[in-house]
C-alpha cells in the first residue's frame, strides 16, 4: 500500500447522485458500457491505484530518469517502468481511445473520475500515456494515411507528445519560429527547438509520436505571421513502415537535447527537443491542411482537464493524509481547559483552528471534484447531442467556459491549500520526507504553470469564453446558480442568501470588465484595467460555482438523511452538509470584497515607473 488515499465514495456520489450519470450508461453513444460495468471499473481502478500504481511514487521522485547526452536518450527508473507496464497491461486507458481505433466509447465523466484515481496515485503516469488523446485528434483531423498512423500508435502502445512551446515563444504561440519545408514524397522536414516538452524522451515505449506545431515555408497559401500561419505535423522518434507499422530501426531527427532538473514531478521527463539539427526530422502534415492551432486546441482541452484532475487528486489525498495524522496526533489540552495544567492531552482534531483547516481542505477538495466532473458531464452532453444529430452548441460553450476555471482556479486553490493547510496540519513533520505531503507540494506547483499559466487562463476566460461568446454560457451557468439561491430553504437559508449575493458580485465584476473593454476602443489603455481584474474574476467565479455545487450536494445529502437518518452513509452525508455550509459562510463573503476591489481598479499600477518596483 502506498501514500495514496482515494475517496471513491465521493466520486460515486458526484457521478450518480449529484450529476445523475447512471442514466447515460448503456445508451447512445455508450451502448457497450452499462452501469454495473462502469461501477466495477471504478472499484477496480481504485484498487489498482492504491495497491499498485502508488507504489513507485516516492522512489521515482528520489531516483529520476537519467539522461545520456551522448546518445540523447533517457532511462527511467525500473520501479516506475514496472508501474507503467502495470497500467498499460490493465488496458483501462482504452476507455479513452476511439472505438474506431480499438477502444471503448465511455463518458467523459467516467474517464475523468478514473483520471483522478490514477493521477492521485502516480501523477506522472498519465503524462506518459498520451496516445489516447493524440490518436483521437489525429483520427478526427487526419487523412486515411493519418488514421492509419493513429491505429499503429495505439496498437503498439506508443508514447505521444505535444511540441508547442519554444525558448522565445511560450504563451505567445504565434511567435514560434520552428519551420517546415516540403519534400517531394509528401513528407516535410521540420527545423527548430521546442522547450518544456513533457515525456519528450523515455524508454517506456518502442516509439514516440510527436505532434509538432511549425510554420510551413515555401508553400503557397501556408505560413505567414502569427498563429494562423502554424500547422501541425506528425513526427515520430523512429521511422516506421506505414503499411505494417514495423519500426525500420532508422532514427528520425527529433532528439532530446536536454532534460530539465525540477522542483517536482521529477519522474516526468521535461525535455528540450531539437528537430532537424544533424539528422532530418521528417513528418507528415496532419490532415494535409494548414490548421494547426485549431487542431492543437483539441489537445490543449484535454491537457487542461488533466491538470485540473491532477490538482484535485493531490489535494484530496493531501487532505485525507492530513486528516489521518490529525486523528492520531496528541498535542495540548482542549482549548476550553487551557488554564488547567492537569487537563488531559487531546488529539489535534479537538483544536478549533485544526478543525477550520480540515474543513477548508474538505470543502475545496470535494467542491473541486464536483467542478471537474460537472465540466466532464457537459462533455458527455456534447457527445450525446452530437450522436443524436442535435444542436450541441450550448454544451460546447459551457464546457469551454468551465475549462479555464478547472485548470486555473483548480490548480491555484489546490497548490495553495496543500502548502498552507495540508502540510501545516502535520506541523514540522509535514516538511519531512517521512510523509508524502512535501512531495505533494513540490509536484503540485507545476499545475499552476503548465498548459497555460493562471494569467493566461484568466484572459482566456474573459476574452474568449465571456466576451466572444457574448455571455451566453456564463449567463446560463449563473442562471442555474441564481435559481438555487432563490429557493427557500429551512436548513440552508443563510447559505442561499450568501450565494445570491455572490452571484450579484460576479455580475458587477463582469459589468466593470465589460465596460472597460468597450471603452478601450477609444481609450486603448483602459484594456489594462481588464487585465488587472482578470485573475480576480477567475477566482471569484470559481468560488461561486464551487459553492453552488457544494450546496446542490448538501440538498441531496439532506434528503438522504431525512429518508434514512441512521444509514451507513449518515456521517458521509452530514459531512457534505457541513462542507457546503462552511464554504458558503467562510468563502463567499470574500467574493464581495473582490467586487469592491474590482470596481476601484484603475491604471495607477500601469502608470508606475519600473524603477518604483
Amino acid at each position: 500500500m502506498g501514500h495514496y488515499k482515494s475517496n471513491l465514495r465521493d466520486i460515486e456520489f458526484n457521478l450518480f447522485e449529484l450529476l445523475d450519470r447512471a442514466r447515460i450508461f448503456g445508451t447512445q453513444p455508450y451502448p457497450d458500457l452499462d452501469l454495473d460495468t462502469a461501477k466495477f471499473i471504478l472499484r477496480e481502478v481504485d484498487r489498482l491505484a492504491r495497491e499498485d500504481l502508488a507504489e513507485s511514487f516516492e522512489e521515482a521522485d528520489r531516483n529520476p530518469p537519467v539522461y545520456d547526452p551522448q546518445t540523447r536518450t533517457v532511462k527511467v527508473t525500473p520501479a516506475f517502468a514496472a508501474t507503467y507496464k502495470t497500467w498499460m497491461e490493465a488496458e483501462w486507458w482504452r476507455l479513452r481511445v476511439l472505438p474506431e481505433l480499438g477502444g471503448t466509447a465511455a463518458p467523459s465523466s467516467l474517464n475523468w473520475a478514473l483520471a483522478e484515481l490514477v493521477q492521485g496515485a502516480n501523477p506522472a503516469l498519465w503524462t506518459y500515456v498520451g496516445i489516447p488523446t493524440a490518436a483521437r485528434v489525429i483520427y478526427r483531423h487526419g487523412t486515411e494515411r493519418d488514421k492509419r498512423i493513429a491505429q499503429i500508435a495505439v496498437d503498439n502502445h506508443w508514447g505521444a507528445t505535444m511540441l508547442l512551446t519554444e525558448p522565445d515563444a511560450g504563451s505567445d504561440v504565434g511567435a514560434g519560429r520552428t519551420k517546415a519545408t516540403p519534400n517531394d514524397d509528401g513528407t516535410w522536414n521540420i527545423y527548430g527547438v521546442k522547450r518544456f516538452i513533457t515525456a519528450g524522451e523515455h524508454d517506456l515505449a518502442d516509439n514516440i509520436l510527436h505532434m509538432v506545431l511549425a510554420r510551413p515555408v515555401g508553400v503557397e497559401g501556408a505560413g505567414g505571421p502569427g498563429t494562423k500561419g502554424l500547422s501541425l505535423f506528425l513526427v515520430p522518434k523512429y521511422h516506421f513502415d506505414l503499411e505494417t507499422g514495423e519500426l525500420t530501426g532508422e532514427r528520425n531527427g527529433a532528439f532530446a537535447t536536454n532534460v530539465e532538473k525540477k522542483m517536482g514531478m521529477n519522474v516526468s521527463t521535461t525535455c528540450e527537443m531539437t528537430l532537424g539539427e544533424d539528422i532530418p526530422a521528417r513528418g507528415w502534415l496532419l490532415g494535409e491542411t494548414h490548421d494547426g492551432i485549431a487542431q492543437m486546441f483539441d489537445v490543449i482541452e484535454d491537457a487542461r482537464m488533466m491538470v485540473g484532475s491532477k490538482a484535485i487528486a493531490t489535494l484530496s489525498s493531501g487532505y485525507l493524509n492530513a486528516l489521518e495524522y490529525a486523528k492520531q496526533r496528541v498535542q495540548g489540552a482542549d482549548l476550553a481547559q487551557m488554564s488547567d495544567k492537569a487537563a488531559p492531552r487531546v488529539t489535534i482534531t479537538h483544536h478549533p483552528d485544526i478543525r477550520r483547516s480540515l474543513l477548508t481542505q474538505k470543502a475545496y477538495a470535494e467542491g473541486l471534484r464536483s467542478l471537474i466532473l460537472y465540466t466532464a458531464a457537459w462533455q458527455d452532453e456534447v457527445a450525446i447531442r452530437t450522436a443524436a444529430g442535435e444542436d450541441a452548441s450550448l454544451a460546447e460553450a459551457v464546457n469551454d467556459l468551465l475549462l479555464p476555471i478547472v485548470k486555473g482556479y483548480g490548480s491555484e486553490r489546490s497548490w495553495v491549500l496543500l502548502g498552507t493547510e495540508s502540510l501545516q496540519t502535520f506541523g514540522g513533520s509535514g516538511y519531512l520526507r517521512e510523509y508524502p505531503i512535501e512531495q505533494y507540494v513540490r509536484d503540485a506547483k507545476i499545475d499552476t504553470v503548465y498548459e497555460g499559466t493562471t494569467a493566461i487562463q484568466s484572459q482566456d476566460l474573459f476574452f474568449r469564453k465571456v466576451v466572444r461568446d457574448r455571455g451566453r454560457a456564463l449567463n446560463h451557468v449563473l442562471g442555474e446558480v441564481k435559481a438555487l439561491a432563490g429557493e427557500p430553504s429551512a436548513d440552508l437559508g443563510v447559505e442561499h442568501e450568501l450565494l445570491g449575493r455572490a452571484v450579484a458580485d460576479i455580475e458587477a465584476i463582469v459589468e466593470k470588465m465589460t465596460a472597460d473593454f468597450a471603452a478601450a476602443r477609444d481609450e486603448a489603455e483602459r484594456i489594462y484595467q481588464v487585465g488587472l481584474n482578470a485573475t480576480r474574476f477567475l477566482y471569484a467565479l470559481g468560488d461561486v460555482v464551487v459553492a453552488w455545487l457544494l450546496l446542490r450536494s448538501a440538498h441531496i445529502a439532506l434528503r438522504a438523511l431525512e429518508s434514512d437518518p441512521h444509514s451507513a452513509d449518515e456521517q458521509f452525508y452530514r459531512g457534505k452538509v457541513a462542507a457546503a455550509r462552511f464554504f458558503a459562510r467562510e468563502v463567499l463573503p470574500a467574493v464581495t470584497a473582490q467586487r469592491e476591489a474590482a470596481l476601484r481598479v484603475d491604471n495607477f499600477v500601469m502608470e508606475l515607473d519600473e524603477a518604483a518596483f
